[in-house]
């Protein structure tokens, strides 16, 4: 019967990809359920401001939902509108 031996090396290497395996899987989890989005996230998408999305969403060229005084976007209309150019 062979005896190996792991060092804190092979220790170390082990958590390194763990974690990595971990953060991949729950960022293409929160990204999958992600199906309406809050102005933070539709300004990053868009790299456009506040008030542009504001603007969007009065001129209705970007719809959206309000629930409890917040705005919601829905993400297929936010990938739309990044195949066109905005104005």
């Amino acid at each position: 019967m062979a005896i190996e031996i792991i060092t804190k090396d092979d220790l170390e290497a082990f958590r390194k990809t763990l974690l990595l395996d971990i953060r991949l899987l729950l960022s293409e989890k929160q990204q999958d359920n992600k199906e309406w989005l809050r102005c933070a996230d539709v300004r990053k998408m868009l790299k456009i401001s506040t008030g542009t999305v504001q603007n969007l969403r009065i001129s209705g060229k970007l719809k959206s939902q309000k629930v409890g005084g917040i705005h919601f976007y829905k993400l297929a209309d936010v990938q739309n509108m990044l195949g066109g150019k905005i104005h």
